[in-house]
């Protein structure tokens, strides 16, 4: 499993300007059963994106295709890691 930590690295008002075709972009990868949960850290400086897919290769071709990584408004920070105990809701996590 995967954190994708996101860093703006630009103001708000440009992010603003790509938010709705990365919204898209999100959408197609719950849709492919890659994401698991996103949203905005608070305060408002990136995002955080949780992700099952496989490899880490896997997980950086998908970031290539984030209109905020095309656009270079956002660094990407990517974290491994293994759930060894989830909510009863989320076990599907271990299997």
């Amino acid at each position: 499993m995967f954190i994708i930590n996101l860093k703006y690295k630009t103001e708000l008002a440009k992010v603003d300007q790509y938010l709705d075709e990365h919204v898209t972009f999100l959408n197609h990868q719950y849709e492919q059963g890659n994401f698991l949960a996103s949203g905005r850290k608070v305060p408002r400086t990136g995002g955080i994106i949780l992700s099952n897919v496989e490899s880490s290769q896997k997980i950086e071709q998908i970031i290539e295709q984030d209109p905020f990584k095309i656009n270079d408004l956002a660094d990407y920070e990517i974290i491994e890691f293994v759930p060894s105990k989830t909510a009863k809701e989320l076990k599907f996590l271990l299997e």
